[in-house]
């Protein structure tokens, strides 16, 4: 179980793990022991997640997502199996944990009428010294 939350937990039967061998550190151990873990989660599809959250978190422009739903997370930072296991569950909690809140409104507002004019105020300024620079005669 994956605690995200007082009150989101994610079942270890929606996560599915595979372990595969890392690219990272752990010289010749790199090419016999399978380290790095590829942690999916059906984000589509789980039946954990309330409503609201799974449209968020769907809705993230983000590469870990594919078309389908699912996000995949691959961990290899560490040398043990254990480590990046943790690691993975660690990022899809904060995941996760990032959908949980809606985002708050913006609220339109107009700029003031002193930031117009001092705003207006430059621009002249600007302008008539660039209107100046072409006025002298450099004789």
């Amino acid at each position: 179980m994956l605690q995200i939350d007082e009150s989101l937990a994610i079942p270890d039967d929606e996560l599915v793990e595979r372990f595969v061998r890392s690219a990272g550190p752990g010289g010749q151990n790199v090419n016999k022991v399978a380290t790095a873990v590829e942690l999916r989660f059906d984000v589509a599809q789980s039946p954990s997640l309330p409503e609201d959250v799974r449209t968020r978190l769907l809705a993230r422009r983000d590469r870990r997502l594919t078309d389908d739903g699912v996000l995949v997370i691959s961990a290899q930072r560490f040398r043990t199996q254990e480590r990046n296991r943790e690691d993975a569950r660690e990022r899809l909690a904060a995941f996760v944990a990032a959908g949980l809140h809606a985002p708050k409104p913006r609220i339109a507002t107009r700029p003031t009428r002193a930031s117009q004019r001092r705003r207006l105020d430059a621009k002249r300024g600007r302008s008539s010294l660039k209107r100046e620079r072409t006025r002298r005669d450099w004789d």
